[in-house]
C-alpha cells in the first residue's frame, strides 16, 4: 500500500480550526448560506451594488481584449478552485471573499476611469523594479530602496484597497485586514511583516487582474496555474499600469520613481518591461536550494489554513517548476534588455548591506543621499527586531518534514 501523502506538519491556529468548524456546521444546518464560488454567481453578486452600471464599469478605461481576458480567467480559476483545491469551510469562505473583493474593485476602477480618464494618462517617473524569486531577499531590497525619500512606494493599504475613495478609510481597512489575518495565521508576521501604512509589494494589483501567482501559493489549482502560465500576461500588466498611474496621481507621487516588487515579475518580465521601458532593474539573487526551501515553507503555511490536505511533496514540485520557469523567462528577457541593471546577492547583502546599496545606486545612475542612508539604517534596525528575528527559525519549522 502506498504511504499517505505527507501533509504539512504545522497545526493551524485554534481560531482557524474553530472558524472552519463553525462555518461547516452553519452551512450544514442552514444557518448561513454556503458562499458562492461559481464565476457567474460571483459576478452577479458583485454587480448588484452597481445596478445598471456594471457593464459600463467593466469596460471603463479598458481594451475589449482586457475585459475578455478577465472573464475567461475568472471562469477557469473558479472551476479549478472547486474541482482541485479541496478547500475546508474556512478556505471556501476566504476564497469567496478574495474573489468578491477582486470583482468589486475591478468594477469600481472602471467607474472611476469612466469619470476621470485623465488618470490613465498620468506620466510616471521611471520606476525602480526589484526582480527575483520569492524569499531571495527581494523584500529587504524593496524596503531599503523605498526608504529613500527621493523614491515612492506602495503601502499595504494601497495594495489591498487600491480604489481611492472619499473619505479615504484605506489605512483603517488595511489595519483591520492585518488584525484578522494575524488571528487566523499568527505566524504570518514572522514570515512577511506588514503594517497598513508601510511598504508593501504590488502582488494584490496583479491578483486583481487574476494573475495566478497569489492563488497558486494558497490553493492547489494546477489547471489554472498551467492555463495562466501559458497565457499572454499583457492584459494583467496593462491593468497593473492603470492602477499604478491612478495611485500615483491620487497620492501626488507621479514625479518620484516608484520602487516596485512582486516575485511574479520574474516570470512575466518581458511583458512588464513593455509597460515600463525606462525602468531601472535590481536583480535579487540567492542559492536556489535556499529559495526553494523558503518558498515551500511559505506556501505550505498559507495552504494549511485553507485546506485539510496540504501536501508538501506537491508544493515542492510546484515550486521547483516555478523557479525553473522564472529563471528561464527572466534570462530571456534580460538578454534583450538595454537598460540599467544592478545585481544583489542575498549573502553579500547580509555581509555588507551599505556597501551593496552604494554599488547598486552607482550602477543604476542614482544619487545616494545622506538622508536616504539614515532612513535605510533605521529600516534595517527595525527589520532586526521583534517578529523579524524569528523569521528564519519559523521558516525552518514550517519546512520540517513529519
Amino acid at each position: 500500500m502506498a504511504p499517505p501523502p505527507r501533509a504539512h506538519p504545522l497545526a493551524r491556529a485554534p481560531i482557524a480550526d474553530r472558524a472552519s468548524g463553525f462555518l461547516g456546521q452553519a452551512w450544514d444546518r442552514g444557518w448561513l448560506p454556503e458562499p458562492a464560488l461559481d464565476a457567474d454567481e460571483l459576478w452577479a453578486l458583485a454587480a448588484k451594488g452597481f445596478r445598471n452600471r456594471a457593464e459600463e464599469a467593466e469596460i471603463g478605461g479598458r481594451r475589449p481584449d482586457d475585459v475578455a481576458d478577465f472573464r475567461l480567467r475568472l471562469h477557469v480559476l473558479t472551476e479549478a478552485v472547486q474541482d482541485e483545491a479541496d478547500l475546508n469551510p474556512l478556505g471556501r469562505a476566504m476564497a469567496h471573499g478574495q474573489l468578491m473583493r477582486v470583482i468589486r474593485a475591478r468594477l469600481r476602477f472602471g467607474e472611476l476611469w469612466s469619470r476621470r480618464p485623465e488618470l490613465l494618462a498620468t506620466r510616471l517617473a521611471p520606476p525602480i523594479i526589484v526582480i527575483g524569486h520569492m524569499r531571495s531577499g527581494t523584500t529587504r531590497i524593496h524596503k531599503l530602496l523605498a526608504a529613500d525619500p527621493a523614491h515612492s512606494h506602495t503601502r499595504y493599504c494601497d495594495a489591498w484597497h487600491p480604489v481611492p475613495s472619499t473619505p479615504d478609510l484605506r489605512l483603517a481597512r488595511g489595519a483591520i485586514d492585518i488584525a484578522l489575518l494575524r488571528g487566523l495565521n499568527p505566524w504570518v508576521q514572522s514570515i512577511h511583516p506588514m503594517a497598513s501604512g508601510e511598504v508593501e509589494e504590488e502582488l494584490a494589483w496583479i491578483a486583481g487582474a487574476l494573475n495566478h501567482s497569489i492563488y497558486e501559493s494558497q490553493w492547489r489549482i494546477p489547471t489554472y496555474s498551467a492555463f495562466s502560465e501559458a497565457r499572454d500576461p499583457a492584459p494583467v500588466y496593462r491593468e497593473f499600469a492603470r492602477v499604478l498611474r491612478t495611485d500615483a496621481a491620487y497620492r501626488g507621487l507621479a514625479d518620484k520613481p516608484r520602487v516596485l516588487k512582486v516575485p511574479q515579475f520574474a516570470e512575466d518580465l518581458a511583458t512588464l518591461l513593455v509597460q515600463f521601458p525606462d525602468a531601472r532593474l535590481v536583480l535579487a539573487q540567492r542559492d536556489t536550494d535556499a529559495v526553494l526551501r523558503s518558498a515551500v515553507s511559505l506556501a505550505a503555511n498559507q495552504m494549511a489554513i485553507q485546506s485539510d490536505s496540504c501536501e508538501l511533496d506537491r508544493i515542492e514540485a510546484l515550486w521547483r517548476h516555478k523557479i525553473a520557469l522564472r529563471e528561464k523567462r527572466m534570462e530571456t528577457a534580460l538578454a534583450e534588455w538595454p537598460g540599467p541593471i544592478a545585481r544583489l546577492h542575498f549573502d553579500a547583502l547580509n555581509a555588507d548591506w551599505e556597501g551593496e546599496i552604494r554599488r547598486t545606486y552607482a550602477e543604476l545612475g542614482l544619487d545616494l543621499s545622506d538622508a536616504a542612508l539614515t532612513a535605510m539604517r533605521a529600516t534595517m534596525a527595525d527589520s532586526q527586531s521583534g517578529d523579524h528575528r524569528a523569521h528564519s527559525q519559523q521558516l525552518k519549522r514550517f519546512a520540517a518534514r513529519g
